[in-house]
């Protein structure tokens, strides 16, 4: 059995909370909370009968955690991973795993010299339908890969932004790339391959942040196939879509829904029985944005700390992730296109204003 800890009770938490602390994944059992807010620390803690502390340094000091999922802001991320591995615990830690390169790379340093697994959370790959894409990639049913698509259009609005003071900071979240496009980002390199360079745009078009609310980005791929991101939380009145689109010389898939969770195209030159299955069976629109991956993924989390597996989204691929993201920031300050690798110089993301 592990043990696992929570540190941050905010918005996300609850998806965590939830599966962990009603024995949703087995072999694991949540055994504490931590939150400088009292108020959410306890709410939770007495959710599930479970200690709360207000301070990361108490918390970590109990014998009785294995692993802790980092929840925090995203810019405060890299201090309570690498106190975490200081105190010898895995560390899972929310997407993006950092604001910063230098900041990732400490983060897997950190966790390397402590003997501790790091994984990143990247629970869209473990959806149903993106496990049976993934497949038909493995398989070379896409042939040739030609074009590569994902939408995030869902609605923040202010209100959203306003129940924390780090919400769309430079500092401590970034916009709509960095926080609610960044698993649709993953989904894309994950796909697609290593990404030669890239061309952005932003603007922040409906709320009071410092960051955008709304990009489109093209990107061009190391295999020759192009990719082009949009994203935007300025849907107005509710969400509308989270979704993939891969195009091969071969065939086509469309996976939409609110989470990347549901097929609407799946057509292959060369058709297999198993096709109308894929599409009447692995066909799933989740409640909400999260999805249902959450569950899947802490299942291969335990899966990898128990039998010493490797992880799917360990710190290096989540660092890989990060670096696409930093290179559309410095595009779209620059006006230029930019290549990976690079080295960011006017990209705001992780700093103060």
């Amino acid at each position: 059995m592990l043990r696992f800890g929570l540190v941050g009770c905010g918005r996300i938490s609850k998806r965590h909370s939830d599966l962990l602390g009603s024995n949703q994944i087995q072999n694991a059992e949540l055994v504490a909370v931590c939150d400088p807010i009292r108020e959410r620390a306890d709410a939770m803690a007495t959710k599930f009968g479970i200690p709360a502390d207000y301070d990361i340094e108490t918390f970590l000091a109990r014998k009785n955690i294995d692993v802790v999922t980092v929840l925090t802001p995203s810019g405060m991320h890299p201090q309570h991973a690498i106190a975490c591995a200081k105190a010898g615990k895995h560390v899972i830690v929310e997407k993006p795993m950092a604001l910063r390169l230098q900041d990732a790379d400490a983060m897997i340093e950190a966790c390397d010299r402590a003997g501790v697994k790091l994984f990143v959370v990247k629970q869209n790959r473990f959806n149903v339908p993106v496990v049976k894409a993934r497949e038909a990639l493995d398989a070379g049913r896409f042939g040739k890969l030609l074009l590569g698509t994902v939408r995030v259009r869902w609605c923040r609005d202010q209100a959203y932004y306003d129940q924390d003071a780090w919400r769309g900071t430079w500092a401590y979240d970034g916009g709509v790339l960095t926080n609610q496009a960044s698993h649709h980002v993953d989904m894309l390199e994950w796909f697609f391959g290593d990404v030669v360079s890239v061309h952005a745009r932003a603007a922040t078009a409906l709320v009071k942040i410092e960051t955008e609310d709304t990009a489109v980005a093209t990107l061009k791929f190391r295999n020759g196939a192009l990719g082009i991101i949009e994203a935007t939380t300025a849907a107005r009145p509710t969400d509308l879509e989270g979704s993939l689109s891969i195009l091969g010389e071969k065939g086509t898939v469309e996976i939409a829904g609110f989470a990347v969770n549901q097929i609407r195209h799946w057509r292959f030159v060369n058709e297999l029985p198993s096709d109308k299955e894929v599409v009447e069976k692995f066909s799933v629109n989740p409640p909400n944005v999260y999805g249902f991956g959450h569950q899947a993924y802490y299942q291969h989390v335990v899966d990898c700390l128990l039998h010493e597996r490797a992880a799917l989204v360990d710190g290096l691929e989540g660092r890989k992730s990060l670096e696409l993201i930093s290179a559309l920031y410095e595009s779209i300050e620059t006006g230029n296109e930019v290549a990976l690798r690079f080295e960011p110089r006017r990209s705001r993301l992780g700093l103060s204003v």
